[in-house]
Parts: C-alpha cells; structure tokens; sequence
C-alpha cells in the first residue's frame, strides 16, 4: 500500500474487494490531517515564532510519528478486514464446522476492530496537537489547521463506526468493553475538531 499511487488506491477502494474499506480510508485521513500538521509546523519556523519553538517543534515531530501510525493501521485494517473474509469462508456442513467458523469469525471481528479503535486514538490525539497549534501557527497557513481538525474529525467518525459495525459479532466480552471504552470520547473530540474550525473560520471572516 506505501508504494501505489493516490489513483490506485481509489481504484482499489471503489472496486468491489473485501478490502480497503472504510476503515482504511479512516486512518488515512488520519494520515492526512497529521501530514497537514507537520507542514504548518514547518511554516512556522523563524525568529518570528521563537517564543513558541518548543511547542511547534514537539507537534511537528509528533504529527510525523503520527502520519507513519496512521498509515501502518491502515495496511493493519486491509489485513485484518481481509482475515474476516476468510474466516466467513470457511466450510460450515457440520456442527463442528459451523462452531469453528463462528468462533474464527467472532475472533476475526474483534481482530478487525482493532485498527480502528486505534485510530480513533491517532485521530484524537491530532484534534488536540491541532488545538494547541492553532493559536502560535503561521497565520498565512491558519486554514490548514482547519482542515487537519477536519480530517482527524472524518477519521474519528468513520471509525467509530468501522468498530461499531464489528461489535455485534464479537463474543469476548473483555474485547467487546476495550473496543467500546474507545469509542467514550469521540463526541468530545468531534467537538473540539469542530470548535477549532469554527476559530479559523472566524479569524479569516476579519
């Protein structure tokens, strides 16, 4: 996946495949709100945002770490949500059969959930790097910021519902409460990402 192009990578999303899916595109957008971090980061260097270096700096280098998780969940999504298509493969002619592939299928989802429930971790903590950049930022590139809250904000939701989707079929229920108590502050995330564009929007309306 790190060596197609955008257009492949549609190509194969709009294809009717197991995967990518959702959840994939989910964590890129992921991506993409921390790629659109690091470069309002990097416009704003200089002796004019020294006051604020440190803060620029840490979020730089932790939206790179972040662009680099983003894009391993979502090759993580495409493997596991490819393992689901498999396990509902599987022979089901016996009860025994049947037993198996249940339980390889309810291990599969909770398996496929995973990513994610963890992107909606990536994508939360770059709601909050975006917030604190927000205010120290070169203000000639003040709408990126918007539009990386708005791309961590389209991450958050489309996984959330990406995990939720999984829920149902998982039958461990240490996994289905871990998978549940990741989803608990995604309106609150939501609602920051949306707080932070309505600033910028009010800043460029002066």
């Amino acid at each position: 996946m790190r060596d197609q192009t955008i257009s492949d990578f549609l190509e194969r999303l709009a294809a009717k495949v197991p995967a990518p899916g959702g959840g994939a595109a989910a964590a890129l957008q992921a991506g993409q709100a921390a790629a659109l971090l690091g470069m309002v980061a990097r416009y704003s260097d200089g002796e004019k945002y020294r006051d604020h270096a440190g803060t620029i700096g840490r979020v730089r280098d932790e939206a790179d770490r972040l662009r680099g998780v983003a894009l391993g969940l979502a090759e993580d999504d495409m493997a596991a949500f490819g393992a689901v298509a498999e396990a509902y493969k599987l022979p089901k002619a016996t009860d025994e059969e049947k037993r198996a592939r249940s339980e390889a299928i309810a291990s599969a989802l909770a398996e496929a959930a995973r990513p994610p429930a963890e992107t909606v971790a990536a994508a939360s903590r770059l709601v909050e790097l975006a917030e604190e950049l927000l205010p120290v930022g070169n203000r000639n590139v003040i709408t990126d910021v918007a539009a990386a809250a708005e791309a961590a904000r389209s991450a958050l939701t489309t996984a959330r519902v990406n995990v939720e989707i999984n829920l149902g079929g998982v039958t461990d229920d240490k996994a289905r409460d871990e998978l549940a108590a990741a989803l608990a502050g995604v309106d609150a995330q939501v609602a920051r990402a949306d707080r932070i564009t309505a600033a910028v929007r009010e800043e460029i309306a002066r």
